[in-house]
């Protein structure tokens, strides 16, 4: 059974209904071992004050003490923390670094599978050993190999849009965009596609920076320039990109449901679109790196902390896709390994094995 690493995210968020809520179905369980990062203490406040449906903690000191059928929990946080729904506090980053700092330990012995991450505050978390704009960049950090990059990945369903640039500040975002950085990125997400979803030849959809494309360098030559190249040196790597398309009509027109990617240039042109069409059960996976990681596409919600109007909707997917990608990697790896070196001929109740690596004796 695979094992579910599930960190708390911020106390004073929506975090704890949304986890409290998912696993009140104990179905889940049967499905994945969870193993949530947090405070026991902490999950009985939120469910007392909201009244939720009490879900049987099975409290555990190491990972591997995990057992099946249970909803298992490590403390992470002293019994005392503050709780300030609502609010972002020093205190309740504290807390989430110490959640993600002892799942992603565990991941890295193997002591966990996957990694689904409830939703953090950017800004509170921040500290000496967590200088990062989010998860996505962190765990870069921790896991990247021999050059590997992450990639943000938004998916409901077909819809899969992911970003060239991150986290940066709309007026970086031009001088940032390069023909390289377009190419790795639609590389990376063509790799994701075939092997985290299993998608045999994936066809991505290139979405313009500027209003109308551009229109031939009346409104902006970065498509002229930067993006176009790019596109021609993917189609020479064999890489199904197509476009740039203005992203106002592309999503406007429901042109997007003909491919199975789309790369937007940055942040809110990729997240706005797709939140509007996916809010309630889109998922955050963070592809590129050699762990899994997902999280719920919503964010600390302190508006609504602590009322009980949170859907869990969104992280209930992110445990779903964490297992289904966890699998997938499993069975593409599987499938590429080795291939055509021995052929398996059936014959009876017994199997004869014809040894084609050309070897004589």
């Amino acid at each position: 059974m695979i094992k579910v690493g599930i960190t708390h995210g911020d106390i004073n968020g929506i975090g704890y209904e949304v986890i409290l809520k998912t696993f009140a179905d104990i179905r889940m369980a049967e499905i994945c071992m969870p193993v949530v990062y947090g405070s026991l203490k902490v999950a009985a406040f939120h469910r007392k004050t909201m009244d939720l449906q009490p879900v049987s903690f099975n409290q555990i000191s190491d990972a591997k003490d995990a057992v099946e059928n249970k909803v298992n929990i490590i403390n992470c946080v002293a019994d005392d923390v503050k709780i300030e729904l609502g609010e972002s506090t020093k205190v309740a980053g504290e807390s989430s670094y110490a959640s993600l700092e002892r799942a992603v330990a565990d991941l890295k012995k193997g002591l966990i599978d996957v990694l689904v991450t409830a939703p953090i505050n950017k800004n509170n978390i921040q500290r000496e050993d967590f200088q990062f704009p989010g998860h996505t960049e962190y765990l870069e950090e921790r896991f990247g190999e021999e050059g590997d990059k992450s990639l943000m990945i938004l998916v409901k369903d077909s819809l899969r849009v992911a970003l060239v640039t991150g986290h940066l500040p709309l007026a970086d975002i031009s001088k940032e965009l390069t023909k390289e950085k377009i190419v790795d990125a639609a590389i990376r997400f063509e790799k994701s596609l075939r092997k985290d979803f299993r998608i045999g030849k994936p066809r991505i959809a290139v979405l313009s920076l500027n209003p109308h494309a551009g229109e031939n360098g009346l409104l902006g030559s970065e498509e002229q320039d930067v993006i176009k190249p790019a596109l021609e040196e993917l189609l020479h790597k064999k890489v199904l990109c197509f476009g740039p398309y203005p992203a106002d009509g592309f999503f406007g027109s429901g042109d997007f449901s003909h491919f199975d990617g789309i790369l937007a240039m940055y942040h809110d042109q990729g997240l706005i679109p797709f939140k509007t069409i996916a809010m309630e059960d889109g998922v955050n996976f963070t592809a590129g790196l050699p762990i899994v990681r997902t999280s719920p596409a919503h964010g600390t919600a302190y508006g609504i902390a602590g009322q009980g109007k949170a859907s869990e909707d969104s992280f209930r997917q992110a445990i779903y896709m964490a297992i289904d990608t966890f699998e997938n990697r499993k069975a593409f790896d599987l499938a590429h390994a080795n291939p055509l070196r021995k052929l398996y001929i059936e014959r009876g109740n017994d199997n004869e094995v014809l040894d084609l690596s050309g070897s004589e004796e």
